[in-house]
């Protein structure tokens, strides 16, 4: 493992690095949560995800690590949020770039599969 500081490094792996923090989908859940709910407790995103608290906590530790979200202890209960609101502008423009590729794969289908009748 390399001791440079994240400054050091190569913008491209600090970029890569950011998106392994992003790579499960109960991670892009939480964040799609935190999007809509500014600051939502534990208790609601076990709810939400249906996963073993155990387990939501590697998640949520992940997103921290990451600087993605925030979390906020309140008496006996912990809240999370965003940690900067560009979050849910990467997750809109993942959106936009998913159905992009969906709407251009279908279209290729529909193209192969019209050449295909065609024959």
């Amino acid at each position: 493992m390399s001791t440079f500081s994240v400054s050091e490094r190569p913008l491209y792996e600090v970029k890569a690095n950011l998106f392994k923090g992003l790579a499960h989908p109960v991670r892009i859940r939480v964040l799609e949560v935190l999007q809509t709910s500014p600051h939502v407790s534990v208790a609601a995103l076990l709810a939400d995800t249906g996963l073993e608290a155990s387990h939501l906590s590697q998640h949520l530790s992940v997103l921290r690590r990451h600087n993605l979200v925030v979390a906020e202890r309140r008496a006996s209960q912990v809240f999370y949020s965003l940690a900067y609101p560009q979050v849910s502008d990467l997750l809109s423009v993942a959106k936009s770039l998913l159905v992009d590729i969906l709407q251009n794969t279908q279209l290729r289908l529909a193209e192969t599969v019209n050449e295909t009748m065609d024959r």
